[in-house]
This record gives structure tokens, C-alpha cells and sequence, in this order.
């Protein structure tokens, strides 16, 4: 059959111009049993032209009927036309041998030096970088290309069909050159994640030793070197004539200098703290209204979107007009802000989000970080630097095309950085592991697991190596017990673990109330700077007074969780039972103000982390609790629970405080976050002590069991949820009782491309049938082919997209959406005679499809597994409707919520 529109003009279907009427499909005969996917419809070969002819066949302009504005699609060129890096850019010639394959290239246009490669992978490639909402997504075999749209799900299954093939042609080589080619190819993932740890371990360095130099400020500086700290200044004494206070640099006396020194100090909170905002708002996104989501940073102020039937949500989207969608105000977020814990875990689960993890918001939380440390409020660096090797492991894999055409693999590679970021920030390599596999990773296969070990063994040496304490340590809150724990202690842990859980679980509820009640103010919302500067005023003004408040978090944690020595200065070792009263009393006001800032400042717009500001107030809770115990035994030294030991070198015979504070501050965060093995593992290689693995893991253990009783979801699963990502938890097992055609909407003409009548459709009906699914939120979406109601294919949505942007005259053109010669007149016309008219290369011929009576649980573990954004659904073998990922995520929530699960 003929391909041209002028040929192929009588063949137009009668009701194509009724393609927008909200009909439904006819009953569908139970007789008829033709194949979902004919055989007729497989093709061997491509119809694909190469990058540089698809370049050439894009029209300059976008027609006049367009109008561009700050709400145009994503993908819009500043000159008004779409663009695509992630063109097909397969050879033109589809026959050529698996050797010739490795021998040239078939992305010769982006090949290049490593200066090339590394040029481009740090942005500065303009083309690629005006272009960065479009991603490339290519494998090595032909006509088997994907690229990935803003906003959208990764396709796991054809990421990992592409690398299968790749891997074919790579070992189809067996002479010298392909066993060298094929041992790079093996290489590359071990070089990648080496560089990714040494990259993190010397931004780590540059974040503490920065930090370091800056955070004393608000109270003095050296007057010999000011860049270093009270310690380093005075070589190790708590204070010496070179140290001056800002009072005494202005030769005051008497009670002005305590205010003088006072209003210094709050004035420096504030200005750092307003520094890292604005710097933080630098990374500014705004995103249109009918993407589905709420927001994409941490703020647990968001409007959850509703929770009403799944079918009656679809049949309202129908009705949604492109327009309105278009013109709706966007939806803004700050990709440095917050921790980022929370969105590295959704875009590990597949949701791809660009620039979240680009080179401008790691050099912007970089910088920032710096600054909200310094400021003193009550916020971590671990969270961030989370985000920072992630950022680090994306940019890295542009250096490798095997992972920087390849989504699934990059996961992999994104799973290694983010455990590298905990094991530089805890100084825990093996914690760094586990919290990726326990906590952020949604793909782990067996190899990842052992790349990200050597990815965090290489990070922490590297760190090892710098010093950035000075100490020979890689972390400061690193501790050694010399003592045992005595068998009477175990029931004060498992009451520890009980408090420390409830406690966990009461913060994320403060947590959401303070968001839904403070940050709904609408100066609050408007100008962010403003809760910023509240919050630090507050911080200020309330921890000048109080010695542990002012302290780092890292500092504290570590002067409540080091046991007594005798040059100790941090005022938490008693020398009677008097004085343990006195920091009981000391400590419970610096338990209470920690307690609040922590509240108030999880959330802001700065980069900050959680989890040892979390472990922070534990470790006070645990500290209160010691001396508690220790002032019991000092008073009933006599008790036989105690009495082996009670009254032995000192106060500390019996209990040692300082554990008491690491227990409570593990089982805290883990009332947190949830973690449970990988804080075990963790409070291990702080402390290096297997003689108390048993106590730091009971209380684990129990803080987690009381916190789901309370608080089912930890802080992270709470922003997934009220910012509407649509992650689907991997390890969720909801029990179902219904099966796939209670989540399945009634299929709609504008919902599918009918070629009952003929192969051809106009491709103005297809553009609105693909700005329907626009104006619905679908970018990832797709469009079935039916023929007399039988499934024949289905196009996604960012294949249409640019197949249509394309085409040289859009409002006459005629498109083929189904394959009608033959395979061998497909081979004779691929490479010479291809026409732009032709969709057939972008459609897939055999997508996924469940009957309409299949279990749920199949259509969970369908999505979970493989990792699909579809399901297309089938009555006795003819087409009945389409179930995407973000209506089964919804349709989980809704079980969630109703209880059902």
C-alpha cells in the first residue's frame, strides 16, 4: 500500500471527525478471537532515519497556532521549536554485522575526548544542556530507543532489553579487540563508582573544613589565623589569649559584653541562614499544573490531592480542557532545599525528575549546606550529602554511554553514590550499604551490591586520607567504650527504645501540624526567606543561653555520647550525686529547646538533613536518662541488682551515661526514619564495640515496633505521601479483594487510535488525542491501536510527541500506524525511502496486557517487578481499556487510607 498522504486521501474514515465524542466501544463479541499482537505487525528492521537527518527534517518553527508562553509543554526551544538530544539517532544503515557495530559507533555525534566527555558531563555542553528536559535514552541495537519526558516513569523493562542486547553484540566479538572492548565494558562500572567516592569524599571535605572555619564566628574568631575554630586556635583548651570574643575585640566590660556578644551571635545566625535561602532559591523550578504532582521539595505543608474514586477521577479528566491545563498556574520547587533523601528514593524508584540531580544544584547545595551549618540552627549535613553523591553519581555516569543512555543501569550506579554519602558522613562504610538497600534503592541486584561496598570503602579512605578533623578520624562523633554494660541495664535499653520511638513517632506528627498550621500563613508560603529568618531569630535568641544548644549538632552528639575522662570539659561528668542533679536539671532545658528548634526547622528552604539533629534529641533523652540511672545507684549502692559493681572507680563503675545517650539517639532516629538494621550496623562502627551490638540493636528493635504502633509512616513515607509522589513501594504487600477491572476505565474514542477503516490518520487527530493525555498529567501515557476492537499496538506519548513535531506539514499529513507491506519491502525502503508519515517504528507491537478478570495482586506484582507504566487490558482477547501506574499508585493510596491494606 502506498505511504503517501496525497495517495492514501480516499481512505479517511467517516467518523474521524467524531474522534473527540465521549463514545465507548460496542459490546465486544465473545466469538472473535484474533491475536492481541499479530504476527503481521513485527518488524525486523527500522523506518528510523539517523540523528543528523532527523535534525534536518525538524521545521524551524512551530506553527503560528502555538503560542508559547511560561505554561508551554517542557520541551519547548526558545525559538519556538520542541527539541529533542534523545532523538533516534540509530545508523542509517539497520543491516550492518555485530562487529561493524562495535567498530563505529552508532551515537558518532556525541562520541568525543574524555575531555569531551568530561566537559560534557559537568553542563557545559550548551546544546545538551538547553535540551536537559529531554534526556537521552539509547541502546546499541536497532530501533530499539526511548527517551524520557519530565515528570515521568522509567520503562525498566526496555532499559534492561536494551542492555541485554547491547551485551550481544558486545560478546558476539571473540577476537582480541572485542575480548578488549568487552573487558572495558566490564571495567567501567568499577572506574565509575571509584570516581564517584573519591568526588564525594573531597566535597565532604570541603563542606566540614569550610564549615569548620566559619561556624565560630558568631562568637569570636583567632586573632592569628581567623579561618580556624576555638580548638585548633587555643590547641585543644577551651579558651586562650589568642581567641577574642567580639566584645573584647571592641574593648568592652561589664554586662554590655555578654549583650554585645549576644546580639553578634543572633545577627550571624540570621545572616547565614539567610544566605543559604537565597542561595537555595537560585535552583528555583516552576513546573505546569497538570502534572501530577504537588510539589518536589520538603514541604509537608503541600495540598494532598484527593483521594476519591479512581474511575471517577478518570471520567472527570476527560472533560478537562487542554487549554485550561495550560493556563492553570505551575507548581514550584527548589531542588537544593531540604535533605533530598525523600526525592533521590522516588527517582531510584524510576521517576525521572531532570535537574533534581544536575551539576547547578550540586554546586548550590554544596555552597548552602556550608552556610545552614554555620548558622547554627538545628538541622544535619548527612541527609544532604545523600543528595550530593547523588548528584555526583549522575553527572559521573555522562562519562560512560553504557550508563548515560541507560536509565535502569544508572539506578544502579545512583544506589552506590547514595551509600557512599552516608559512609562519609557517619564515618560507617558498611552502614552506607545497608542504607541503601534498606532505605533509598528500589533495583538492587546481587552486583550492585558489591560496587556500592567498593564505592563506599573507596569513598571512606579517600576521606581517611584528607583528615578533614585533623584527629586521623572520619568522623567527630566517633566513640570508644572500654567498659561492659551490666545485665540489669537491659531493661532501662528496652524502656529507652519504647521512649526514644514514641518519641520519633510524636516529632512527625509535630511536624506535620506545625506545617499544616504555620506554613499555611500565605506571607509563609509567598516568601520562603521569611520562615527562614523567623526560624533563625528564634534559634538565636533561645540557644545563646544554653551551652549545648549552641554547640554543632555533631559536636553535641558527641560530648553526650563520650564516656568521663579526667581532662574533660564538656561539664557532663559529675563528681557527686549533687552535681547530677544539676545536669539532669541543665539537660532537660537544652532537651526541651531542641526538641522545638528541630520541629520548627525541618521543612525550611535550606539544604537539612534529619537524622543527627534527630539523634541529638535522643542522645540528650538518653543522657537524662543515664544519670538518672547512675544517680539511683549512687544513692542505693547497696542493692543486689547493682552491688557487684556499685561504688567501683567512681561514678561510672555501674553506668556509663554516654551509652545511654548513643542507644536512645539510634532508636530515636529510628522512630524517624524507620531504619532498623542499618542504624545497628551504624552505631557499631561508631563505637567499635561488639560488647554493646546487642543493646544499640534491642533498642532499635523495640523504638521501631513503638513508633509503627503510633506513626505507621516514617517522615520520608509521610512527604512521599502529602507531596503526591507516585512512588509505589516495593515493600508494601497490600491484600486486595478485587481484581483489574474495578481500576480499568471505560475505553474512549479519544483514548485510542482506531484503524478499523484504515491504516492512515490525520495527524491533527492525533495531536489532540496527545494533548488530551497532556492536559491529564499523562507525558508518560500512550495511545493503544486497535483494529475492530482488536489490540494491533500501542504508541507511547513522547514517541507521538515527536514523531508529530516531525512531520513537515502537520494539518494535511497522513499517518501509518500499522505496518502493511511485507518484511522484505520493509528492508529495501528502511534505508533510502523512508517517510516521515510512517509511525509504525515508534509504535510497540506487543505491549504488556491482562485480562480484565486478573487477580490484582498480578497487577501489582506486573508493576512492581517489571517496573511497567501500563497495563493494557483485555475482554475474551479484544481491547477493553488501559490501567497507567499513577491510577494503580492512587488506587493504593485509596486502600491505604480506607483502611484496606
Amino acid at each position: 500500500m502506498p505511504r503517501s498522504a496525497q495517495s492514501h486521501r480516499g481512505f479517511l474514515m467517516a467518523d474521524e471527525d467524531d474522534e473527540d465524542d465521549e463514545t465507548t466501544f460496542p459490546p465486544i463479541a465473545a466469538d472473535l478471537a484474533t491475536p492481541t499482537s499479530p504476527a503481521t505487525t513485527r518488524r525486523l528492521h527500522s523506518a528510523r532515519t539517523s540523528d543528523l537527518d532527523l535534525r534536518s527534517r525538524l521545521p524551524s518553527r512551530l506553527p503560528s497556532r502555538l503560542h508559547i508562553d511560561e505554561h508551554s509543554n517542557l520541551l519547548a526551544f526558545s525559538d519556538g521549536m520542541r527539541n529533542y538530544t534523545s532523538a533516534p539517532n540509530t545508523a542509517a544503515h539497520q543491516r550492518s554485522s555485530r562487529a561493524s557495530s562495535i567498530l563505529l559507533s552508532k551515537n558518532h555525534n556525541r562520541s568525543g575526548s574524555l575531555g569531551v566527555r568530561l566537559a560534557t558531563a559537568l553542563g557545559f555542553d550548551r546544546a545538551r544542556g538547553e535540551a536537559g528536559l529531554a534526556e537521552s535514552k539509547v541502546s546499541l541495537f536497532a530501533d530499539e530507543r526511548l527517551w524520557y519526558d519530565q515528570f515521568t516513569s522509567t520503562d525498566w523493562v526496555h532499559d534492561s532489553i536494551a542492555d541485554a542486547y547491547r551485551l550481544r553484540d558486545l560478546r558476539s566479538r571473540k577476537d582480541l579487540r572485542g575480548r578488549l572492548y568487552a573487558w572495558f565494558d566490564g571495567a567501567q562500572g568499577w572506574v565509575l563508582v571509584a570516581i564517584i567516592g573519591i568526588i564525594t569524599a573531597s566535597l565532604a571535605y570541603f563542606i566540614t573544613i569550610t564549615e569548620t572555619a566559619i561556624f565560630e564566628l558568631k562568637e569570636g574568631f583567632c586573632t592569628g589565623n581567623w579561618t580556624l575554630n576555638r580548638k585548633k586556635c587555643c590547641f585543644g583548651k577551651e579558651n586562650c589569649s589568642a581567641w577574642q570574643s567580639w566584645s573584647q575585640r571592641m574593648g568592652l566590660v561589664g554586662p554590655e559584653q555578654q549583650w554585645t556578644d549576644f546580639m553578634v551571635y543572633v545577627a550571624f545566625v540570621i545572616f547565614f541562614a539567610i544566605a543559604s535561602c537565597l542561595i537555595t532559591l537560585l535552583t528555583r523550578t516552576e513546573i505546569p499544573s497538570n502534572y501530577s504532582l504537588t510539589t518536589l521539595d520538603e514541604n509537608l505543608a503541600a495540598d494532598p490531592k484527593p483521594t476519591g474514586s479512581s474511575e471517577d477521577k478518570g471520567a472527570a479528566a476527560d472533560h478537562t480542557s487542554y487549554d485550561h491545563a495550560q493556563d492553570a498556574p505551575g507548581t514550584v520547587y527548589y531542588p537544593a532545599a531540604g535533605s533530598g533523601v525523600a526525592e533521590v528514593k522516588v527517582i531510584l524508584s524510576g521517576f525521572v525528575v531532570h535537574g533534581y540531580l544536575g551539576f547547578k544544584t550540586l554546586v548550590v547545595k554544596t555552597l548552602a549546606v556550608i552556610l545552614s551549618l554555620a548558622s547554627g540552627m538545628s538541622l544535619g549535613k548527612e541527609g544532604p550529602y545523600v543528595h550530593i553523591a547523588t548528584c555526583v553519581g549522575n553527572i559521573a555516569c555522562r562519562l560512560f554511554s553504557k550508563y548515560n543512555h541507560n536509565d535502569g543501569k544508572r539506578r544502579e550506579v545512583l544506589s552506590a553514590a547514595a551509600a557512599s554519602g552516608v559512609g562519609v558522613a557517619f564515618g560507617a562504610p558498611i552502614g552506607g550499604v545497608l542504607f541503601s538497600l534498606e532505605e533509598v534503592s528500589y533495583y538492587f541486584p546481587p552486583k550492585t551490591l558489591f560496587r556500592t561496598f567498593f564505592c563506599c570503602i573507596v569513598a571512606s579512605l579517600s576521606l581517611k586520607f584528607l583528615n578533614p578533623y585533623g584527629t586521623g578520624k572520619i568522623v567527630i562523633f566517633e566513640v570508644r567504650y572500654v567498659t561492659d554494660w551490666q545485665f540489669f541495664e537491659i531493661f532501662v535499653f528496652i524502656l529507652l527504645g519504647a521512649l526514644s520511638g514514641a518519641l520519633g513517632a510524636f516529632f512527625i506528627k509535630a511536624c506535620a501540624i506545625w506545617a499544616r498550621t504555620f506554613r499555611k500563613i500565605p506571607a509563609i508560603k509567598r516568601w520562603p526567606v521569611l520562615e527562614v529568618a523567623l526560624v533563625a531569630l528564634v534559634t538565636g535568641l533561645i540557644s545563646f543561653w544554653n551551652r549545648y544548644t549552641k554547640l554543632a549538632v555533631t559536636e553535641l552528639l558527641f560530648d553526650l555520647a563520650s564516656p568521663c575522662k579526667v581532662d574533660t570539659s564538656s561539664g557532663l561528668c559529675p563528681n557527686d550525686g549533687a552535681e547530677i542533679l544539676d545536669i539532669i536539671r541543665y539537660l532537660s532545658i537544652a532537651f526541651v529547646i531542641k526538641s522545638l528548634l528541630t520541629t520548627i526547622t525541618f521543612g525550611i528552604k535550606v539544604p537539612a538533613g534529619i537524622y543527627v539533629p534527630s539523634m541529638v534529641v535522643g542522645g540528650l533523652l538518653g543522657r537524662i536518662v543515664g544519670h538518672a540511672v547512675q544517680y539511683l545507684v549512687h544513692t542505693h549502692p547497696d542493692a543486689s541488682i547493682w552491688s557487684q559493681c556499685a561504688g567501683k572507680e567512681g561514678l561510672e563503675s555501674c553506668v556509663t551515661p554516654g551509652v545511654y545517650a548513643l542507644v536512645a539517639a539510634g532508636a530515636t532516629m529510628c522512630g524517624v526514619t524507620r531504619l532498623s538494621v542499618t542504624l545497628a550496623v551504624i552505631l557499631f562502627e561508631l563505637t567499635g564495640s561488639l560488647d554493646h551490638v546487642l543493646p544499640f540493636s534491642l533498642a532499635v528493635l523495640v523504638a521501631k515496633w513503638t513508633a509503627d504502633a503510633i506513626e505507621p509512616q516514617s517522615i520520608y513515607d509521610l512527604l512521599t505521601e502529602m507531596n503526591s509522589y507516585p512512588l509505589l513501594d516495593n515493600k508494601l504487600r497490600p491484600i486486595f479483594t478485587t481484581d483489574l477491572g474495578d481500576i480499568t476505565p471505560a475505553g474512549r474514542s479519544h483514548r485510542v487510535i482506531d484503524i478499523s477503516n484504515s491504516p492512515l490518520v490525520p495527524a491533527p487527530i492525533l495531536r489532540r488525542k496527545l494533548e488530551h493525555l497532556h492536559s491529564v498529567g499523562e507525558v508518560d501515557g500512550g495511545l493503544p491501536v486497535v483494529r475492530n476492537n482488536v489490540l494491533v499496538g500501542l504508541i507511547p506519548a513522547p514517541d507521538l510527541e515527536f514523531a508529530l513535531d516531525k512531520l513537515d506539514d502537520e494539518e494535511t499529513s497522513l499517518c501509518l500506524m500499522v505496518q502493511t507491506g511485507t518484511w522484505h519491502d520493509s528492508e529495501e525502503n528502511d534505508d533510502h525511502n523512508h517517510d516521515p508519515t510512517d509511525f509504525t517504528p515508534f509504535i510497540d507491537p506487543a505491549p504488556v496486557a491482562l485480562d480484565i478478570h486478573s487477580p490484582m495482586d498480578l497487577v501489582f506484582q506486573c508493576f512492581v517487578k517489571l517496573g511497567l507504566r501500563y497495563i493494557c487490558v483485555l475482554r475474551d482477547g479484544h481491547y477493553a481499556g488501559l490501567v497507567h501506574k499513577k491510577t494503580f499508585v492512587k488506587y493504593i493510596k485509596e486502600l491505604e487510607h480506607t483502611g484496606e491494606t
